[in-house]
């Protein structure tokens, strides 16, 4: 398939810039991949749509303060880091993206705020960098002291005290990713009671968001041609009690990308149970799942692994006719925006 096929085109006004106050009064486009037809709807009405024995898996990974600013030290000039993950047990050394990217060579280091240091020791495959971090210190209170949230370069603002809480999912637990699980980004505690009291289950696995989900498609070698892309890894998580919710369930009700990535890996691993390592499951039309009954899910950027991973659930032709329509109703798009239910 090429690329080009997975395009549209969305006014620059529709990428929500800002969070609404009330999580859960976004809009909902609920496509029904049966009928080849939507509605409208709100998200509030997402419990409407359950019934009992489905099972809503929940992403709880939390993200942290990943992105960074300082200075090249012995250069003019500023540092920009974006943190993906840890490399090591004791955190010193990141796995990160840095701007200005051509320039940060081996053994360049960047000082931050507060006298944290780190030196590049090594350059990845996909461009990015390992860091070290020369401290004692806990680098995870270091980045709460000066880090700032990882919002997404589509939102042209800076980071603000607010996105510290609203970046966030009512539902994070496990720290450690570089950008928000945003389907969940809905969610309030009373929308969940109201699922739960609608007989749904609730189920969480973990899938620390990285490079694999926000990078962009690179067809190595392929041409344009969708199957020439591999995923960077991301590390996953289910535990024994939510694997055993899931394998209960009559329907699993996938909240983000991430939450299908997880199940579908872990299905592809030996089936919904206690597991927990790297992924790189690569989702585009053709692909045969396994576990996924339903998903809820923001909309997304062209060209991207998650249209492709969209397109993949609902159909091509449907997924794009849909995103025509939202655009047509003046939706919000993106990180902060509206969702899509895709039954």
């Amino acid at each position: 398939m090429d690329l080009a096929e997975f395009d549209y085109t969305l006014p620059e006004e529709l990428i929500a810039q800002t969070p609404l106050a009330d999580r859960a009064a976004s809009r909902m486009l609920v496509v029904d991949r049966g009928r080849g037809s939507w509605e409208d709807r709100q998200f509030r009405d997402l419990p409407a749509f359950l019934r009992p024995g489905d099972c809503l898996v929940l992403n709880d990974s939390r993200v942290f303060p990943a992105r960074l600013f300082g200075h090249r030290t012995g250069r003019t000039g500023a540092a920009e880091v974006l943190l993906l993950r840890p490399v090591d047990s004791a955190a010193r050394e990141w796995e990160a993206l840095v701007r200005p990217g051509k320039k940060m060579r081996v053994g360049e280091r960047v000082r931050f705020a507060g006298g944290l240091e780190a030196e590049v020791v090594a350059r990845r495959e996909f461009g990015e960098r390992t860091l070290r971090f020369h401290t004692e210190r806990d680098v995870y209170e270091e980045f709460e002291k000066i880090g700032h949230v990882p919002l997404p370069p589509y939102i042209k603002r800076r980071d603000e005290a607010a996105d510290r809480e609203r970046y966030q999912t009512v539902f994070a637990r496990e720290k450690g990713s570089a950008a928000a699980p945003t389907a969940g980004l809905h969610f309030t505690p009373q929308v969940l009671d109201a699922c739960r009291a609608r007989g749904a289950e609730i189920a969480f696995v973990t899938l620390h968001v990285g490079l694999g989900t926000f990078q962009p498609i690179h067809c190595q070698g392929h041409g344009n041609r969708v199957e020439g892309h591999r995923l960077h890894t991301e590390h996953y998580g289910i535990t024994a009690d939510n694997a055993a919710r899931m394998t209960a369930a009559r329907r699993l009700v996938a909240v983000g990308t991430t939450s299908v990535r997880s199940i579908e890996s872990a299905m592809r691993g030996g089936g919904l149970r206690e597991s927990s390592g790297e992924t790189d499951l690569f989702i585009y039309p053709g692909f045969d799942f396994r576990a996924t009954g339903a998903m809820l899910t923001n909309f997304h950027l062209p060209r991207t692994s998650l249209l492709l991973l969209v397109c993949a659930f609902a159909g091509k032709d449907l997924v794009l006719a849909a995103y025509r329509h939202a655009v047509e109703q003046r939706y919000r798009f993106y990180s902060y925006g509206d969702c899509m239910l895709i039954m």
